[in-house]
């Protein structure tokens, strides 16, 4: 529907609107497909205005793919600054600033445009690429080749999340980090508070019932909590540097001066909290769909070169960071509306990789989907830093899954977090054969 008050924009009814920025909305998967495959079809970019005023400020909602890689392709015309880059409450950035003097209660590579944005993912680019990583293999090989012999220790029937696809990932990230394996659940329990907070299995405390200013105070004391934690894991590294990724950052210099504390901070969290809850995230997901779909699994097991169609499918249809948020820089034309320079746009993943334009018959979960040009790391400046070492990750755990596997079929109800920005499988009970 259109509001001539608002200069004959496309304004998302209220039901739809709640919808959009419900975290437990994201728990239901199907439900929340049906809702973006109306939006996408009835006003691809459509105004969300919210019910109580002042609650948050209207923002527009991006739906379609061809929309969404327009935005994420041109950071110049589209920021990650100077409005949050993650959908907020009002409260919520008023906590924020008069805490850190930021919209953001961490700043770090997404929050950043040019020129600082490049400089700093200049840093470790190089660290993160493909040849790099190549030494890295071995280590990965027997880390994801224990990870499923514990598992099957464990059967016939385990939560594939709890056992596999959460500790996988965040053993590999916290090595690179330089944090030992005794502190891992405490990163665990501190991303879980950053980025599931407003799921009452993840963050623990129940935070799915406190306001939105309320949350931000626990996300807060978990973001000082990091950020004491790698100082001194940054000291370390300055003393004692090694060819690990904490080293990089913690030696890194930009126009000849080290990172300001809270920059650096910022940069070991997002490495430290993005670099495995994504991933886990995917991992999952793709064995989900597996489990409902032992044909599949049956030819990847027979066919290794369906292995990397796992992956890319997997992050697609999961689509793990599920949104960001985007502040136009100039007066554009998008979808048909008008947006203003100033206003707010949602890029949201989870539609724009279920866009039926982009991905013929998108919820079915295919291996061999070719092409699969998602939008699951971004895309752009701000594609993901880690999106070769999440490949390698989840390659070299398939490849040891597929080995000792003969059989996985579901064994429970899998549950979806309730989170609108980073979002994946909570559990995932299944039954495993051994091969």
């Amino acid at each position: 529907m259109s509001d001539a008050k608002n200069g004959g924009a496309a304004i998302l009814p209220g039901d739809l609107a709640r919808a959009v920025i419900d975290p437990h909305a994201y728990a239901g998967w199907d439900g929340l497909l049906d809702t973006f495959d109306h939006i996408r079809e009835a006003m691809p970019v459509a105004r969300v205005q919210p019910d109580t005023p002042g609650l948050f400020d209207p923002f527009w909602l991006v739906t379609r793919y061809d929309d969404v890689m327009r935005i994420s392709k041109d950071n110049a015309a589209f920021l990650n600054n100077p409005r949050p880059v993650v959908f907020s409450f009002n409260e919520a950035i008023r906590f924020s600033r008069a805490a850190t003097g930021s919209n953001m209660l961490v700043d770090s590579l997404v929050v950043f445009d040019a020129p600082i944005h490049p400089k700093y993912r200049k840093l470790t680019q190089e660290w993160f690429m493909p040849r790099n990583l190549a030494r890295l293999e071995g280590e990965l090989r027997t880390l994801a080749a224990a990870t499923v012999d514990r598992m099957l220790e464990q059967g016939p029937e385990v939560d594939f999340v709890r056992e596999v696809s959460g500790p996988y990932p965040l053993r590999v990230v916290m090595q690179i980090l330089g944090v030992p394996p005794e502190d891992e659940p405490r990163m665990q329990m501190l991303t879980q508070q950053l980025f599931g907070g407003q799921d009452k299995d993840l963050s623990g405390s129940g935070m799915d019932q406190m306001t939105p200013e309320q949350v931000v105070q626990i996300v807060a004391g978990a973001v000082r909590t990091f950020e004491d934690y790698f100082a001194q894991i940054a000291e370390d590294r300055r003393r004692n540097p090694t060819e690990d990724v904490a080293s990089v950052i913690a030696n890194a210099l930009v126009d000849g001066q080290p990172l300001p504390p809270r920059d650096m901070a910022g940069y070991y969290i997002i490495v430290a909290t993005a670099g495995h809850d994504t991933t886990s995230a995917s991992t999952a997901g793709a064995m989900q769909a597996l489990a409902r779909d032992p044909a599949q699994w049956a030819r990847v097991k027979a066919d290794r070169s369906l292995l990397p169609g796992i992956v890319e499918e997997a992050i697609r249809w999961t689509s793990p960071v599920q949104h960001f948020m985007r502040t136009a820089a100039a007066d554009c034309e998008l979808g048909g509306q008008r947006i203003a320079k100033g206003d707010w746009l949602m890029l949201n993943y989870v539609a724009a990789n279920h866009d039926p334009a982009q991905f013929p018959d998108p919820r079915r979960f295919d291996a061999a989907r070719s092409p699969n040009r998602h939008l699951a790391f971004g895309a752009g400046a701000h594609q993901c830093l880690g999106l070769h070492l999440a490949r390698l990750e989840m390659r070299f755990l398939f490849e040891a899954l597929l080995d000792r596997v003969a059989r996985v079929e579901p064994a429970g109800e899998a549950r979806r977090a309730s989170s609108t920005f980073v979002g994946g499988l909570k559990t995932l009970p299944l039954r495993i054969t051994p091969a």
